[in-house]
C-alpha cells in the first residue's frame, strides 16, 4: 500500500481521471479502471486544493483551519485517503523521500 507521505510531498490530480463537482460532492471517473468514485465533506475540499499541487502539510493545515479536527486526525485521515487515491490512479504524489 502506498504512503505514508512526507509533509513536503506534493499532490496533484492524475491525468488518468476526469472529475466534476456535483453540489457539495466531487465525482471522479478513473480512466484506468472506468470506475466512478465520490468524495464529500473534507474530501471535496482536498480535491479542490489539488490544482495548486499543494504539499501534504499544506493540505493538513487547510483542513485543520476549515474543519473541527485535530492536526493528528487530519494527517492520519489524509494519509489514508491519499494512499487510496494513489492506489486507484487518481492522484500523483511527488515525495522527496522517494515514496
Amino acid at each position: 500500500m502506498p504512503g505514508p507521505y512526507s509533509l513536503d510531498a506534493s499532490v496533484a490530480a492524475a491525468p488518468e481521471q476526469l472529475s466534476t463537482t456535483l453540489g457539495d460532492d466531487v465525482v471522479i471517473l478513473g480512466l484506468r479502471d472506468t470506475v466512478y468514485y465520490g468524495l464529500s465533506g473534507a474530501g471535496t475540499r482536498i480535491w479542490q486544493l489539488l490544482p495548486a499541487r499543494p504539499s501534504v502539510g499544506h493540505i493538513v493545515s487547510s483542513i485543520v483551519a476549515e474543519y473541527d479536527v485535530t492536526e493528528e486526525r487530519a494527517a492520519a485521515d489524509l494519509q489514508a485517503l491519499l494512499a487510496e487515491l494513489e492506489a486507484r490512479g487518481l492522484v500523483t504524489i511527488d515525495d522527496p523521500r522517494g515514496h
